[in-house]
């Protein structure tokens, strides 16, 4: 297991590995990227709160700040960005409330400087949505019907889509050859091995439901509220899924609370679109599947010396024998008979 990274006070702008690329990332060559891109930086600069890209907030001479948004290279293709941008496009040509990259003169919205892509996108303020409150669900539930009606026109080529294969096996495999701590190997290819026949059950169980373009990561951090509305970003994990996709990063708490959470934002959902409650019996599959994903994930990018730095505590032994754990009361949710469960 890779040994832990000390913290630096600095975050995770401060890049202290030469060979990774994003150590490229100085803030001269931030700046003289986006002056590149035509616009008249100010020297401002500020780094977001983002690790699997790069994202500055970056001041212009005369004019508003604007968000430089540089995406991790070997990621995603540009065809895959380009998904992205246009989807984002059709929602704001919607009325949507999201934050669009903006387009150069000649229409393009990714940039390519001296080896990176980069976005360029309006800053723009919010605070955190209360998602606490019954209205702002039912809110919440309305937006995302409109933009689920968008994001069911058209597929999704480029982008990769939310599967059991490659959100769950894949992960797992990775994990299992160079992460798990031998003295949990067989205790972790049991629960996952179990897991697997329950949410590939759940699945089965609910048809074949339909794949739209969702966001992909509707948690409460990329929702900005002002206006008494909720203005979407971070559209970097926009995939097909089944819409219920959306849905079920908003709830918290325990079942009962869940529970009524949910039924708020199907209320206001069900105003703009039908909602096929077949897809319920996803939600705990889709919920393991990210947590396997997101273990596997921060052990992709552990040479990025962002990752060890935020997460010191992903290398530890502690880490896998609480992952282990939480992967047995996963199983245990998964095993309820649907009906029973929280949904």
């Amino acid at each position: 297991m890779p040994p832990t990274a000390g913290a630096d006070a600095g975050g995770h702008e401060q890049e202290n590995d030469p060979g990774h690329p994003f150590a490229r990332l100085t803030p001269d060559f931030i700046l003289a990227a986006v002056e590149a891109c035509g616009h008249r930086c100010d020297g401002r600069l500020l780094a977001l709160n983002s690790y699997e890209n790069r994202v500055y907030q970056v001041g212009r001479e005369a004019d508003e700040p604007l968000v430089a948004k540089f995406y991790r290279p070997a990621r995603w293709s540009d065809a895959a960005i380009a998904e992205e941008h246009g989807f984002v496009a059709e929602l704001a040509a919607q009325e949507l409330p999201v934050v669009a990259p903006l387009a150069a003169a000649d229409g393009a919205t990714l940039r390519h400087v001296d080896g990176f892509r980069l976005a360029l996108y309006p800053r723009r303020g919010g605070r955190a949505p209360e998602l606490d409150r019954r209205e702002n669900l039912v809110v919440m539930g309305r937006f995302l019907a409109r933009m689920h009606a968008v994001g069911a026109t058209r597929p999704f080529v480029h982008r990769e889509a939310i599967t059991v294969e490659g959100f769950g096996h894949d992960s797992v495999a990775f994990l299992a050859e160079r992460w798990i701590p031998s003295d949990l190997g067989a205790a972790y290819a049991s629960i996952t091995r179990d897991l697997f026949a329950h949410i590939e059950a759940r699945f089965a169980q609910a048809g074949g439901v339909r794949m739209l373009r969702v966001h992909g990561d509707c948690h409460a951090g990329n929702v900005l509220w002002r206006d008494e509305r909720p203005h979407f970003v971070d559209f970097d994990d926009a995939r097909m899924a089944p819409a219920v996709q959306d849905l079920w990063m908003l709830l918290s708490g325990e079942g009962e609370e869940q529970r009524s959470q949910l039924d708020a934002v199907l209320e206001g959902y069900e105003e703009f679109a039908d909602f096929d409650y077949r897809e319920l019996a996803l939600v705990e599959p889709l919920r393991t599947l990210r947590m396997l994903h997101y273990s596997a994930w921060l052990a992709r990018r552990w040479d990025d010396p962002a990752f060890p730095q935020a997460f010191p505590w992903f290398a530890s032994q502690a880490y896998w024998e609480r992952h282990v754990l939480e992967l047995r009361e996963q199983l245990a949710a998964l095993a309820e008979p649907y009906g029973q469960a929280a949904y």
